[in-house]
């Protein structure tokens, strides 16, 4: 191995070294087992590349559990009138950002995809359903509703009995 070469092994070991001691390991944490391994609060964009693209006008609330995430949206009320319109992100706290800083917003919604869900026609009856649905979710309503492959069933047997 010549000079040159064992030279720039070195100076290359030393500057990987430096680089491993000088910013720690983050490893994705979860909070309270909610979240995304992001650090998000709440899950992220299921296709980032899609934020922004679905329709402006869904269904709102409802359903019980969901799929997936697709956008954090921000409803924007213009001062001076006219149509309300949103701004989509990937992230609640992008959105919740925007929120805080903009005037004539509102608090950050989530967009959810429900592929099966729960109707409640009449208070007390729960119908089980299925196909994709698009709707809007306060941002809480995400903790503790994503859909497994037992939700549904163990949700009407829970209520059956009440």
């Amino acid at each position: 191995m010549s000079i040159a070469s064992r030279y720039l092994a070195y100076l290359c070991l030393a500057v990987c070294s430096a680089l491993a001691c000088s910013h720690p390991i983050r490893r994705p944490t979860l909070a309270s087992g909610t979240g995304s391994p992001t650090g998000s609060a709440y899950p992220i964009a299921v296709d980032v590349n899609k934020v922004g693209t679905y329709p402006a006008w869904t269904k709102s609330g409802a359903g019980y559990v969901y799929d997936e995430v697709l956008e954090y949206r921000v409803w924007i009320n213009p001062p001076g009138g006219g149509d309300d319109y949103h701004k989509a992100f990937p992230t609640y706290e992008e959105a919740l950002a925007f929120s805080q800083s903009t005037s004539g917003t509102e608090e950050p919604l989530v967009l959810i995809l429900q592929r099966e869900w729960i109707d409640e026609p009449k208070p007390g009856q729960f119908v089980r359903k299925n196909g994709e649905r698009l709707t809007e979710w306060k941002v809480e309503w995400l903790v503790g509703s994503k859909r497994s492959p037992d939700t549904i069933d163990r949700f009407l047997q829970e209520h059956q009995r009440k």
